[in-house]
């Protein structure tokens, strides 16, 4: 069939304002995409991006270029040191030198994928002391075979990032008063040799990593390595570890790999829903949670730990720790309590397990040493509960050496209706205005 000249005019103007719509189409999603991302920009000092070889800094003030360089640590120096919030825009950014964010307070390094290709080298969040840095954020980057490190600063917050091929990828480290209140969160640590470090404290350093947490984070953890390590005279306490999962024993690394090592302390730290799962089939010093010679205080258990697969220890603990959890057990031998002469007692020996309280127990008391004629011991047993009432108190009283339980009736006793044991408090007295004699008191029970 034969088309016209006039349809063929026609059909070619049609297919033009298609083509044209089509066109309009496109400069309009090109338009509302450049807003978009002007818009981005704009909520940030500077922007950072590579053209070329080049590494360049975009004040977001001026609109212009103000830092370029071939080292993508120097052009994020100057833009962290004259703005405070940087956003680097996904791509791979090689470093050279270390990147230095000092003194620096609400200061934001932000990114959605951006990689940092660390050769070694160090991202440095650091105050000369606490006080002057403070409240920083570090969101979005992938640092490979590089090291985060933040040092005397108060409330970082480090979210969002992943660490692969480290030496150590994230470290926490006083040389300056303290370093407290860091958050560490979304993060995934892959075959680093040490995950997250709380260091020795040096200089003038306390060892306070206090009130700190450790959220929602995953590692991944080779032969030789540690997933977290809290080093000698490091106090990292009253703080959180949850919502935690380390994959050990993989892909035939089987050998010398810890989830927590701990050679410090972490008095009244609680560790809850955290997984440890190993994959190996014959471990070799594969241990979920090792507690070295010098460590202080280990962890408290809460709920949710889970130890999967086969090790050679869960706990390794050569110098037999006490490790406290809901629902555990504990012992305390043979406490000295003083004795009050003349009838009036000495000062009360307070036995608590904070940051857990107590469910239940069983006292025995042990009387020693000669008595003189007609003297008497008295030894009474009070609670303090957590709202600071005391208990009515049960007495037993002694006219020679021996050893004695208190009776579940006695324990009832001081029982109220309702109410969580702080403390029980226990103190004794002798008739005469001196005594030979001693008193020790032994409890076992169970902390809730």
């Amino acid at each position: 069939m034969k088309i016209s000249p006039s349809k063929q005019v026609q059909t070619l103007i049609l297919v033009i304002a298609l083509a044209l719509s089509a066109i309009n189409m496109y400069l309009i999603l090109d338009l509302r995409q450049a807003v978009e991302n002007a818009a981005h920009d704009l909520a940030y000092d500077y922007v950072i991006f590579q053209e070329d070889t080049m590494y360049k800094a975009k004040s977001q003030a001026s609109g212009y270029v103000e830092f370029i360089s071939a080292d993508a640590a120097e052009v994020i120096n100057q833009a962290m040191a004259k703005g405070n919030i940087v956003y680097i825009r996904p791509g791979n950014y090689t470093l050279y030198s270390d990147i230095q964010v000092y003194n620096k307070r609400n200061g934001k390094l932000l990114s959605d994928g951006a990689v940092i290709i660390g050769n070694g080298k160090r991202l440095i969040i650091k105050g000369g002391d606490y006080t002057s840095s403070q409240n920083n954020l570090i969101s979005g980057l992938t640092i490979i075979n590089g090291t985060l490190r933040i040092e005397n600063s108060f409330g970082t917050t480090v979210s969002r990032m992943m660490f692969i091929c480290c030496p150590t990828a994230l470290e926490v480290v006083n040389t300056e008063t303290w370093s407290e209140g860091t958050k560490i969160a979304d993060c995934h640590f892959i075959n680093s040799t040490v995950g997250i470090a709380f260091r020795t404290p040096a200089g003038n350093g306390t060892g306070s990593y206090a009130s700190s947490k450790i959220s929602r984070c995953f590692f991944n953890i080779l032969d030789n390595s540690v997933g977290i390590i809290v080093e000698r005279l490091a106090e990292f306490s009253d703080s959180q570890i949850q919502d935690v999962r380390m994959w050990m024993g993989e892909n035939g690394f089987i050998r010398n790999q810890t989830g927590l090592l701990l050679d410090g302390s972490m008095h009244q730290t609680l560790l809850s829903s955290v997984v440890f799962e190993s994959f190996a089939d014959y471990p070799d010093q594969l241990y979920a949670i090792s507690l070295g010679e010098t460590s202080i205080t280990p962890p408290v258990l809460a709920g949710g730990i889970s130890f999967l697969g086969n090790w050679t220890a869960r706990i390794h603990n050569p110098s037999n720790k006490w490790v406290s959890g809901f629902g555990s057990v504990f012992k305390q031998e043979e406490l000295n309590i003083p004795i009050g002469f003349s009838g009036q007692y000495g000062p009360a020996q307070s036995i608590q397990m904070r940051p857990l309280t107590i469910a239940s127990f069983k006292p025995k008391i042990e009387v020693q040493g000669s008595f003189a004629y007609n003297e008497t011991i008295t030894v009474r047993f009070r609670l303090e509960f957590v709202d600071n009432v005391i208990s009515p108190s049960v007495e037993k009283t002694f006219s020679s050496a021996t050893t004695l339980w208190l009776s579940d009736d006695d324990i009832l006793r001081m029982f109220p209706s309702q109410s969580i044991i702080w403390n029980i408090l226990v103190d004794a007295k002798s008739s005469s205005a001196s005594t030979d004699a001693v008193v020790k008191v032994s409890i076992m029970g169970i902390t809730t």
